[in-house]
């Protein structure tokens, strides 16, 4: 499993993830080892503006996706730690992001 850096939290989190199995997710919060984090949870890898503030300022930045296509396209931003997939998607966990991304 591919880990990324969870903001400037010195966390690592699975750079694709069951919400609510792998991550639990609160509006506005992240809670990873049982400690809670401020976080930016956005629908979709569209909204490049709040995404690159809330990095520059060590928040950490979740996306969800529900399709390989929204995996993929939120975790092409560096700015992006987690893919937070619902339960009916877990299979997205195994995704192999090099063959989508590089054929």
């Amino acid at each position: 499993m591919r880990k990324r850096w969870l903001g400037a939290t010195g966390l690592r989190v699975p750079e694709i993830a069951v919400e609510g199995d792998d991550l639990s997710v609160e509006e506005g919060q992240v809670r990873v080892e049982g400690q809670r984090y401020a976080a930016l949870i956005v629908e979709s890898a569209t909204d490049r503006l709040r995404i690159r503030d809330s990095y520059a300022r060590g928040v950490p930045v979740l996306v969800r996706a529900r399709t390989a296509a929204a995996v993929q396209a939120a975790l092409s931003r560096p700015e992006v730690a987690c893919a937070l997939v619902p339960r009916s998607a877990a299979h997205l966990r195994e995704l192999d992001l090099r063959a989508l991304t590089y054929g």
